[in-house]
């Protein structure tokens, strides 16, 4: 039986980091009956390993809920739960834009934080209903009514009527649910006119091929029904449309304002696109609803396979892994040092990282990943620009006339108190102070300019423990600007090892060539020839470091006798060693490329 339009509620929940999500999605879901109370697990809707070992939400998941209100009436509530991570936020603008409201999650302990702000403020741009939940109201460290004047100064929403909840013990969740049907409007779409639907999400199944998630905007949508893709133009028949509940559940048609699922045999990965509007390919509509903005990665990375004959693996691994993540982008490159593989970009580190857990656990696939840098413009003598990704692709030092890096402004919340240890950190990162707002009494924000090369790798770290948890951090893109930067080349045995090339700021370049050297002879086996490991700058040797040979005792057997008899065997030990170093090539462990993500504390202190 379909529902009235004016009994869907479309909403999400929407945070800072560690504030309650899933938790309080696992409330909603047990209030409403949803999920069987033995099925019930921490982070029902956390479908992923990494995202139960580490706590977080990575995927945004869509679940429908039925609720009886207090009126009498039942509603039907689908909810689709956001990462909370500054990494994530495109997952969360995708989410957005399938919804009427959001409920906006605030810890009563740490009250409003950076990543509360942006993702307030992204909820604002696209004019959604924000509902404020005051949650863990009953830690004893709560100060629900400072939060409440928190979200009225910080955010500028009225907090007279925030909900009072506890995710973890369920309190206030029917005042939640409560909330949502009566402060949330419903679908606004138009059921007789053809059928538009924006598809915020996809999966890719090896039995079904791709299953499309979407949001049905206009019209509605059949089984059996001939749909069209209206951005590639592809059309497909619907062998299977349902709702989320949170499994899979097959239902004839999805009306107008519901969200649901979409199978139609799509066996290529390139004929699906996030953003894209489904339509009816008999009736089709004339305009495509808004999709949504480019997404832009920030730091670039190599992937290479640890086995050469991965590679082909490697490549439909990322095929099948960008249609459920399309925030990441990916190219083929090569490396001398490495062999063949792909150059990917990313939102940040974090990313970085699931995307290579999530490579390595799901297609099981051992990969080498090369240091991660961010996109530099290069404006040469001639004129010409060039956008270079990686250190091999710098040209020439006396072609170069300026090179800028990219710049982010971040808002960076945190306890008075720890406000020196903040500026200190952000003066080290080269960050340029902009001003420092006071929340209130206890908390401040200070906002800074700085290279994104100087966040992307340590600075989140830093920042928590410098504020011992307490710091948070939210940035932007603000442009590019020029810099004093320089290409650093390792090199082994007076060959460039082009994977551990890096460029740095010149003041930081002998300590970062010093920090590197030092740790790559730690972790380059002995070999039975001598090893030298150089830093340089445009040829200019600026650091040395030798990893020893290994040493036979060729006179072991000489006892006593002319001294002549052991220097021969010396002399003829010593030239086989320099032939070996000929011809000897040196092994660089993997190790030795993760390394480099350590070396900028070294360089740092």
């Amino acid at each position: 039986m379909s529902t009235s339009q004016d009994h869907i509620r479309n909403f999400c929940i929407i945070a800072h980091i560690d504030h309650g999500k899933s938790t309080l999605a696992d409330r909603l879901l047990e209030f409403t009956h949803t999920v069987d109370q033995r099925r019930m697990k921490e982070q029902t809707l956390d479908s992923m390993d990494i995202e139960r070992e580490r706590g977080i939400t990575i995927k945004s998941v869509a679940v429908r809920m039925k609720y009886q209100a207090k009126d009498g009436r039942e509603y039907l509530l689908n909810l689709i739960d956001t990462p909370g991570h500054v990494d994530f936020h495109y997952e969360v603008s995708r989410s957005l834009a399938a919804c009427e409201g959001a409920l906006l999650l605030v810890d009563a302990a740490q009250g409003v934080e950076a990543q509360t702000l942006a993702n307030a403020y992204k909820a604002v741009d696209q004019d959604l209903e924000i509902v404020p939940v005051v949650n863990k109201v009953d830690l004893p460290s709560a100060d629900v009514e400072g939060v409440k004047q928190q979200i009225e100064d910080i955010i500028g929403l009225d907090a007279e009527e925030a909900v009072l909840t506890s995710a973890k013990t369920g309190l206030g969740t029917e005042d939640a649910l409560e909330a949502i049907v009566r402060r949330m409007p419903p679908p606004s779409g138009d059921p007789d006119a053809p059928l538009r639907a924006l598809t915020f999400d996809a999966v890719y199944d090896t039995y079904r091929g791709v299953i499309v998630y979407l949001r049905v905007v206009d019209g509605r949508i059949r089984k059996g029904q001939r749909i069209q893709f209206m951005a590639t133009g592809m059309k497909y028949e619907v062998t299977e449309l349902g709702a989320f509940a949170p499994d899979l559940q097959p239902l004839e048609a999805l009306e107008t304002g519901e969200v649901g699922y979409l199978v139609c045999s799509i066996k290529t990965l390139v004929d699906t696109k996030v953003g894209d509007t489904v339509t009816d390919a008999t009736h089709p509509a004339t305009e495509p609803l808004p999709g949504y903005e480019e997404i832009q990665p920030v730091v670039f990375c190599g992937m290479y396979p640890a086995v050469a004959n991965d590679f082909g693996e490697l490549r439909d691994a990322l095929d099948k892994l960008q249609l459920n993540d399309a925030s990441f982008e990916y190219k083929p490159d090569s490396s001398d040092a490495l062999g063949l593989g792909f150059r990917l970009g990313f939102l940040g580190l974090l990313h970085m990282e699931i995307v290579q857990e999530r490579l390595e656990r799901e297609f099981d696939l051992t990969l080498v990943m090369t240091m991660p840098n961010v996109a530099y413009q290069v404006k040469k003598n001639d004129g010409e620009v060039i956008v270079i990704e990686k250190a091999s692709q710098m040209p020439d030092p006396t072609d170069i006339e300026v090179i800028e890096e990219p710049y982010i402004e971040a808002d960076i919340l945190c306890p008075t108190e720890y406000l020196s240890a903040v500026i200190d950190l952000c003066k080290r990162k080269r960050g340029i102070h902009v001003r420092v707002d006071y929340v209130d009494g206890q908390r401040c924000m200070a906002v800074y300019q700085m290279p994104l090369s100087e966040i992307v790798v340590d600075f989140y770290d830093k920042l928590k423990t410098y504020t011992r948890g307490y710091g948070s951090l939210e940035y932007r893109l603000i442009g590019y600007r020029p810099g004093n930067l320089v290409k650093l080349d390792i090199m082994l045995n007076g060959q460039p090892v082009d994977a551990l090339s890096t460029i740095v700021h010149r003041e930081n370049a002998v300590h970062m060539g010093r920090a590197l050297a030092s740790k790559l002879r730690k972790l380059i086996p002995r070999q039975q020839f001598e090893v030298a490991i150089q830093a340089a700058i445009s040829q200019k040797i600026i650091v040395r470091e030798t990893v020893k040979s290994l040493r036979k005792n060729v006179t072991a057997k000489c006892y006593g006798g002319d001294i002549t008899r052991k220097r021969k065997l010396l002399e003829k030990q010593k030239a086989g060693k320099k032939r070996m170093k000929q011809v000897g090539v040196v092994e660089v462990p993997q190790e030795a490329f993760m390394a480099l993500l350590q070396v900028h504390d070294d360089a740092d202190r």
